[in-house]
């Protein structure tokens, strides 16, 4: 039986007409705020345990006279058709390599019909990672659907860069084939596929890192390897899906595009170039001279002339330098009273061991100590850093003075150690062993084996004469 009166007074009589008001102007309201504006405007009216009447007055007047809701529509997925694809990260997974924290992003690829997924590790939301991931993930499936959708893409699109990211990405999908969806401003569930897939995965992720009892992997290729079984034991269930694509799916390219962002930069007077906000140092003799920079996703390369010089990891944000002593050593060893302050000292200390040298050479003698380390390090340039520092071990282990002169000379005694050849005896060989072999004649059996006769005494099939070696 319906109830239509009311067990006890209703507090929220006098003012409900204007939270009616309120709540039509402004729908999103919450009725927490509402209550606390009651109890801020009607001190002493309004006790605590009645927000639970209001949120069921406020519930009910949303359900029966509220404004019209968003309505989300179903789609229908058609094979071959369409493939969603984002970033995802993962630093709260607590993933380390060699026991660092590895704070990493995954490119997330998906093809909505059927489900099949695919991953690349990367480290930024960048073009170049795009692209890598994109590719990846197209030659991995073997085709390429009809259209590729994503979000706005804007954490990946650099300041002032919209124009130059519009047409590489367009330039990436033309070599393909593919036509591009974006989800409209904050609308991730047009993207739900995908957005759906990250949740899935990254809890399928999360409970393969517990089974397997550590979050921790030698390498990086180890956990690449992990994350590639963990893709394949998801796409096992949906392989008779996948079936039904794979013929609608148009063929793949000749040939990959390459993800690099090309830039035109002079390299400067420290030997350095600046690329997007960070600094790298090439060699010396290439100062005042344009090269060309190729950015990407994770490693960076110096052409000049149209010949590769060097290529070296990129470097992750804005502000941070990569400087190779090497590129710069024969300058310093001439000019040592710039070692003091120069800007990126830190980076003359390519290890531990050197820094404790230099110390060492400090405690020495402090007014000679940049020149020393500077002609050490060269040596280092010129002869190895390995063999250096293993020298360097020597001499502090057996607390002898450091020096360069010294390093050097430890490096002719070990190199003179290592090069000598211990003398051996070699007996010699008795030829007429090899004769009997030669003057034997081979016989066939009546089972078809062959025997030998002669020389060999009698011996059996394949065994070799006394003092002579048998086959390996």
């Amino acid at each position: 039986m319906d109830r239509h009166w009311r067990t006890r007074p209703d507090a929220f009589a006098d003012v409900w007409p204007e939270l009616v008001q309120m709540l039509e102007v402004n729908p999103g309201l919450q009725v927490k705020t509402l209550f606390l504006d009651l109890q801020r405007r009607f001190p002493g009216h309004f006790a605590d345990g009645q927000i639970r009447a209001l949120e069921r007055r406020v519930k009910t007047w949303r359900g029966s006279q509220g404004p019209a809701k968003e309505v989300f529509f179903d789609q229908v997925h058609h094979p071959g058709r369409l493939c969603a694809s984002d970033f995802t990260r993962c630093g709260d997974l607590k993933v380390t390599i060699s026991g660092q924290p590895f704070d990493h992003m995954i490119y997330h690829f998906v093809l909505t019909y059927s489900n099949w997924e695919s991953g690349t590790v990367c480290f930024s939301e960048s073009y170049e990672s795009l692209a890598e991931g994109l590719q990846n993930a197209l030659w991995q499936l073997g085709g390429v659907p009809q259209f590729h959708r994503t979000d706005r893409l804007s954490a990946a699109v650099p300041p002032g860069g919209h124009e130059e990211f519009g047409q590489r990405y367009s330039a990436l999908l033309r070599h393909y084939g593919l036509v591009a969806q974006a989800i409209n401003v904050r609308a991730a569930h047009e993207n739900g596929d995908c957005e759906q897939s990250h949740h899935r995965f990254k809890t399928a992720l999360d409970q393969a890192l517990m089974l397997r009892g550590s979050r921790d992997f030698d390498g990086r290729d180890e956990y690449v390897s992990f994350l590639r079984g963990l893709f394949g034991q998801l796409n096992k269930g949906r392989q008779k899906r996948l079936d039904e694509e794979l013929p609608l799916l148009r063929s793949l390219p000749r040939s990959r595009i390459e993800s690099a962002k090309r830039l035109q930069v002079r390299v400067d007077r420290g030997s350095t170039v600046h690329v997007q906000g960070n600094t790298y140092s090439v060699p010396s003799r290439l100062i005042g001279e344009w090269v060309e920079v190729r950015l990407f996703a994770e490693h960076v390369e110096v052409h000049y002339a149209q010949k590769p010089l060097q290529r070296m990891p990129r470097l992750r944000g804005k502000g941070k330098h990569k400087i190779d002593y090497r590129h710069v050593i024969d300058a310093l060893v001439r000019k040592p009273k710039a070692f003091a302050d120069y800007r990126y000292r830190a980076e003359m200390f390519p290890t531990a061991r050197f820094r404790w040298a230099y110390d060492k050479l400090t405690e020495q003698s402090p007014r000679r100590a940049d020149r020393e380390y500077l002609k050490i390090l060269h040596t280092a340039a010129r002869e190895g850093e390995t063999m250096v520092e293993a020298a360097l071990v020597r001499l502090m282990d057996r607390q002898q003075t450091l020096g360069a002169a010294a390093v050097e000379a430890e490096l002719r005694r070990h190199s003179d150690t290592q090069t000598s050849v211990a003398s051996a005896t070699v007996g010699a060989v008795d030829l007429s062993l090899y004769d009997s072999l030669l003057s034997d004649k081979e016989v066939e059996d009546e089972s078809g084996r062959v025997g030998r006769e002669g020389g060999a005494g009698g011996a059996a099939e394949g065994a070799a004469p006394a003092g002579v070696p048998g086959r390996l």
